[in-house]
């Protein structure tokens, strides 16, 4: 996924605020949103630092078990101070980390086996046909279905704050 993390993890965090209490909505949604682009945290190391030697899906922020980690400890804090708001918030972050995790699996590759095995898996692998690399993901056909993402998250966003203008007007 090159361009439709944000777009994907809003229309996901959109959809999961339907089902939540209204005291819950705000924490939910941005909970979601920044899991869904948190393991490209990893970009600043990989320009500023290891100077792209190294595929940033083999960074520790792309590794599912790390994460499958974080969730158990926080989850099992939350749960043991009897904290739902903390239970909830991680829960709702670690499903916004998946789902970036899912998207970078179609053409980018996950570590899914990590530790036991740094094979990064994809469903399509991207041939380096272009002498700059953003211009194999941008011209392979997967990347309109980033576009029709960030397409939809932008049609979901306008409704939103139509909707949101229609009800404060007529206050």
């Amino acid at each position: 996924m090159f361009i439709a993390h944000l777009p994907a993890g809003y229309l996901c965090a959109k959809l999961s605020q339907r089902r939540c209490r209204d005291v819950n909505k705000k924490l939910v949604f941005w909970s979601i949103l920044i899991g869904s682009i948190l393991p490209d945290i990893d970009m600043f190391y990989f320009y500023l630092i290891d100077n792209r030697q190294t595929h940033h899906h083999l960074y520790w922020t792309h590794f599912p078990s790390f994460w499958a980690a974080i969730w158990l400890v926080v989850s099992a804090f939350a749960l043991a101070t009897k904290n739902k708001r903390l239970f909830l918030a991680n829960t709702a972050l670690a499903a916004g980390l998946l789902l970036h995790l899912l998207l970078d699996s179609l053409v980018g590759g996950v570590a899914w086996l990590h530790p036991f095995s740094s094979k990064l898996y994809y469903m399509l692998e991207i041939p380096a046909t272009r002498s700059w690399w953003v211009w194999n993901f941008v011209l392979h056909w997967t990347f309109l279905a980033e576009v029709l993402i960030c397409l939809a998250a932008l049609v979901l966003l306008v409704r939103s704050r139509m909707k949101s203008t229609s009800v404060h007007s007529h206050d």
